[in-house]
């Protein structure tokens, strides 16, 4: 707390001596924590690209608006077949890419059809399974035939995996992307810094802003000297550390806390033993003591978590009792599991706080049951090369941030390597469903099957920590996709 208040007070003689401390009003600066791997959201995992590009950049036929609700996108509108397997998509007339390109339904063929391959790069390739054959009717209509009905088809096109690319210039989108969004790509300065601006000819509303730069800025003690001497307007998700009661106190603020669909969970290789022991699982579970992971680990606005769930959605089920905190319990699972002197195992973390941070707390809780972890702190492109990708761990943390992905459980190459035919019947039921109290049903059996079977270690919901320039207008409160969305966002006169 002492070295906070040493820099808020050096940062308000800044302030003082400042002429001009904010930008046009025109201009943003957005501070943002992590550098993506590239820019293309239909080929990585990473949430920092669509955090970038998403709704900016690149738009898809439908997309997620702010309180979760699918909308028109690229696709003005669409009519279902009474059978719920064919959809008609009437597309947006006169839409172009940033590069001049016209946008047209060949784009959208290409787009999924790219995505469906079978050499797809896509990191949520098991979004389009359901597509049996698309076809262009005519430049501006296509017709998507799904192999059964898929209650969540309309929201699964609106992920940033699902964006409409051009067969022109897709193979360069990771370092020169080109969307028909609201914003186009100008410059990405390595390790610095990434500046869009306004696409002039965008088919839909024009933005207010002319130049927006996403200044990385990793951690609290570079992010908070930022933002008070104006170098940066906001953060979408602030790194505020121990200053935020500080920040929240400065009229020149607004702190927002809000909703994340980031799961934080101990992620567990369900294949590798002995982690393919249920009762080794379950040891884990018993071992972790949420509340301290979570008192250990930032700001306190986390919620604990029992399932791969998050509390905002309508169909959560508190499942954190199911294995409660008892280092008694867990001895004793792993004595009945023929572990009764323990085992060593690895634990990779990739940078973020609540991974490396929480990761100490947690091999400290497991090392109390008899469980030695080795710490292995990896960047993030070692983390989805060797983790996500290759399926090379033990054990590790990581936040899934994608919008309601309960489904990813039922994916035979999944990274947990997760196989029960009793979930993966559930999820493919929900496919079918569209009615939504049936579907709140089926969530809740599918989040009850993965907590009683302890797949992963659920420990919390990252909050989403908005801090803003209180001039600022249209900046989200929460979200429910992975993305710093500012189509919307303006200066206040």
């Amino acid at each position: 707390m002492t070295m906070w208040k040493s820099v808020l007070a050096a940062t308000a003689l800044a302030l003082a001596s400042s002429t001009s401390v904010f930008a046009a009003k025109t201009d943003l600066v957005v501070g943002v924590v992590l550098e993506p791997p590239h820019l293309d959201p239909t080929a990585g995992a990473a949430a920092a690209i669509d955090e970038i590009v998403y709704a900016n950049v690149f738009e898809g036929l439908t997309r997620i608006g702010r309180g979760g609700e699918v909308a028109p996108a690229l696709a003005e509108s669409w009519e279902i077949s009474d059978d719920g397997k064919v959809y008609t998509f009437k597309l947006r007339a006169g839409a172009t890419y940033h590069d001049g390109s016209a946008f047209d339904a060949e784009d959208v063929k290409f787009s999924l059809e790219r995505a469906m391959a079978e050499d797809s790069t896509n990191a949520q390739k098991g979004l389009f399974a359901a597509i049996d054959t698309v076809e262009i009717v005519d430049p501006t209509t296509v017709k998507v035939t799904l192999k059964q009905p898929q209650g969540s088809f309309l929201y699964n096109l609106g992920w940033g995996d699902a964006v409409i690319v051009a067969s022109e210039s897709a193979e360069g989108n990771k370092e020169n992307p080109v969307g028909t969004g609201p914003f186009k790509f100008d410059n990405w300065a390595k390790g610095s810094s990434i500046t869009l601006s306004k696409a002039e000819g965008y088919w839909g509303e024009p933005v207010a802003l002319d130049t927006v730069e996403f200044r990385i800025i990793p951690d609290a003690a570079a992010a908070v000297p930022a933002l008070l001497t104006g170098d940066v307007h906001a953060f979408p998700n602030m790194p505020a550390g121990d200053a935020l009661p500080q920040i929240e106190a400065d009229p020149r603020f607004v702190v927002v806390v809000g909703s994340t669909e980031g799961e934080t969970i101990l992620s567990t290789n369900n294949k590798k033993a002995p982690f393919d022991n249920l009762k080794v699982r379950q040891a884990i579970a018993h071992a972790l003591d949420r509340e301290a992971i979570i008192a250990g680990n930032g700001s306190g606005f986390r919620t604990p978590i029992g399932s791969h769930f998050s509390p905002g959605n309508e169909a959560y089920v508190d499942l954190t009792g199911t294995y409660p905190h008892d280092v008694e319990k867990a001895k004793a699972l792993l004595k009945e599991a023929g572990f009764e002197d323990g085992f060593k195992a690895t634990l990779k973390l990739p940078p973020p706080s609540y991974a490396r941070d929480g990761g100490q707390i947690v091999a400290s809780q497991l090392r109390e049951v008899g469980i030695e972890l080795e710490i292995i702190p990896v960047e993030w492109a070692q983390w989805l090369d060797q983790v996500f990708k290759a399926k090379d761990y033990d054990l590790t943390i990581v936040s899934h941030t994608e919008p309601n992905d309960i489904g990813i459980y039922a994916r035979d190459d999944y990274y947990f390597q997760y196989d029960n035919p009793e979930f993966d019947a559930v999820i493919a039921e929900l496919d079918v469903t569209s009615e939504q109290a049936k579907r709140n049903e089926l969530y809740a059996k599918a989040q009850t099957i993965i907590a009683e079977d302890a797949v992963n270690g659920y420990l919390f919901q990252l909050p989403k920590i908005g801090v803003w320039d209180a001039k600022l207008e249209g900046m989200w409160e929460n979200s429910p996709v992975q993305a710093t969305d500012l189509t919307d966002v303006k200066w206040a006169e």
